[in-house]
Order: C-alpha cells, then sequence, then structure tokens
C-alpha cells in the first residue's frame, strides 16, 4: 500500500452511472428456475456476476456474455501513464468517480505485481484454495469457474485462522487488449516507469460453513474491477513489473461490515513490512 485516503461521497444517482451494482429482479431469477444473483452492471448489461448474498457460499467474479465494455477514461489517460503520488492527484477520483453510483468509496493507492492466471490452470484461486475450503460444486461436480482470465496480487492471513485473496479483474480478457500498446508499455516499464490503473472494488467475506473441503476458514476476497488500466496490467505481468493501482473500495457494495473494511489498510501496510523484514 502507498497511501490511503479518508472515505469519501462518489458517484451519480444510479440510473446515471455507467457502472452499478445490482440485485437481479426476482421475475427474471424465478423464469429461469434459480437464486437472484448479484450483479455488476455496466451500461446497463449485466457484466459480473458477484458472490451470493449469504456469506457462506464459495466466492464469485464471474463474467457473463454482455461483458463487452471497458470505462477508460481519456481526459486523464496521460495522467495515468505515470505515477500518482497521492489517491487524489490530477482529479483522478472525481474523473472515475462520475461514472460510479452515489454512495461512500475508500480511495487507496496501491503498489501490485500482478500475475495472470487462467481458470484450471497453476495458481487458479477457483480450482486451488477454494476447493480447500468449499470443495467442489456438488451439483455439476467441478471447480466453480469465472469465465475470464484474471490476476492475482497479494495475500496474506487475517487474524489466526482468516485469509485475504486479491483479484484484479479485467472487464473483457486480455486477449482482446492491442498487442502494440501492451508492448509500448512493457517497453516503458523496462526503463523504471511505474504506470496508474484504476478499479473499483468490493470486499467479499465468505464462510465456509457446512462445506465439502479440508479447510474451513473464512476467506477475505478482495476483487478490483478494471476501470483503466488492461494493458498495464497485462504488459506488468508480461513483464514482471510493478504497477500502481487506484482502488476505490465500494462501502457497502460488498460482503463486508465497516470494520472488515477499516482493516484493509493495515492488513496491507503489515505484510509490506514483512516483506521488508525478511528481505
Amino acid at each position: 500500500m502507498i497511501k490511503c485516503d479518508e472515505p469519501r461521497t462518489l458517484g451519480v444517482p444510479a440510473p446515471e452511472a455507467r457502472l452499478r451494482f445490482e440485485a437481479e429482479e426476482v421475475e427474471k431469477a424465478e423464469r429461469e428456475g434459480r437464486s437472484r444473483r448479484r450483479l455488476l452492471v455496466v451500461d446497463g448489461e449485466p457484466a459480473f456476476e458477484l458472490s451470493h448474498w449469504c456469506g457462506t457460499c464459495p466466492l464469485l467474479f464471474r463474467r457473463l456474455v454482455t461483458a463487452t465494455q471497458k470505462l477508460s477514461l481519456e481526459d486523464v489517460r496521460e495522467r495515468l501513464t505515470g505515477t500518482l503520488a497521492d489517491p487524489g492527484d490530477g482529479g483522478v477520483i472525481d474523473a472515475f468517480g462520475a461514472l460510479l453510483p452515489e454512495g461512500e468509496y475508500l480511495p487507496v493507492l496501491l503498489r501490485v505485481e500482478p500475475r495472470l492466471v487462467i481458470p484450471g490452470r497453476e495458481g487458479d484461486y477457483f480450482s486451488g484454495e477454494q476447493v480447500d475450503s468449499w470443495g467442489i460444486d456438488q451439483f455439476w461436480g467441478l471447480p466453480e469457474y469465472p469465465h475470464t482470465p484474471y490476476y492475482r496480487t497479494f495475500e496474506t492471513a487475517v487474524g489466526s485462522s482468516a485469509h485475504l485473496y486479491e483479484f484484479v479483474v479485467p472487464m473483457v480478457p486480455p486477449t482482446w487488449n492491442e498487442r502494440e500498446r501492451v508492448e509500448e508499455y512493457v517497453e516503458l516499464m523496462g526503463r523504471g516507469a511505474v504506470p496508474t490503473a484504476v478499479a473499483v472494488s468490493t470486499l467479499d467475506v465468505c464462510q465456509a460453513e457446512n462445506a465439502f473441503g479440508d479447510d474451513q476458514s473464512p476467506h477475505w476476497g478482495l476483487t478490483h474491477f478494471l476501470l483503466d488500466g488492461h494493458h498495464k496490467l497485462e504488459a506488468a505481468a508480461t513483464a514482471g513489473r510493478p504497477v500502481q493501482l487506484l482502488s476505490l473500495l465500494a462501502l457497502g457494495e460488498g460482503l463486508a461490515d465497516a470494520e472488515q473494511c477499516a482493516r484493509l489498510p493495515a492488513l496491507r501496510a503489515q505484510s509490506r513490512s514483512a516483506r521488508k523484514a525478511g528481505a
């Protein structure tokens, strides 16, 4: 963690926001014979299904077929090519806040070293750590499947039993990125540049009660949905370089209470201190 600001009110009325969190309509869920979903909606289209309300089901971010839009802003593109010293530098928070539904957000500026993960392959949380706690889906006989590549960046213990896992989720898969722009960022990072990406984030705390896995410890899932920085994240993962991430943590939109959200900055700072001490 580089710096954490105080929570602030951002956003526009929900019907005007390009991105919003919604509960699926009861009638639609009933027609399709399933429970209501928590959704991340972009430009009026469901983009991701999120963890179930109960807090005992597995952590989830599942890309849907209507997830086709990125939310980059040309007005701040040049500012984000470089390093931010503070979350509020250059009006970036206000610019991206105008895309979000009105609410309380915690701005946190992070430095991350992303690793690209392909579902079902080495390093996949859903077929690894999640199966250890929840087991496989008892209907499908398979692990959960997010329908998207994603990035893993950080994890740490939370107290004596829980564990925090951090993910950066692109709105569209890396295969949609422009190769030339990725290569440009790889070159910039090779010269020492640390560009900045922007995400809206949620914290879900899920407890594997009555599950089929061997490890019943709670999972804290900190999930950053990329607003800007798709090419930067792929370049950083390719080159093994760090990138900054300005996270706007949506307080009240995840499966975590205010006290749990307030602990995140300290968990980040403590882990960084421990890594330095062990170096």
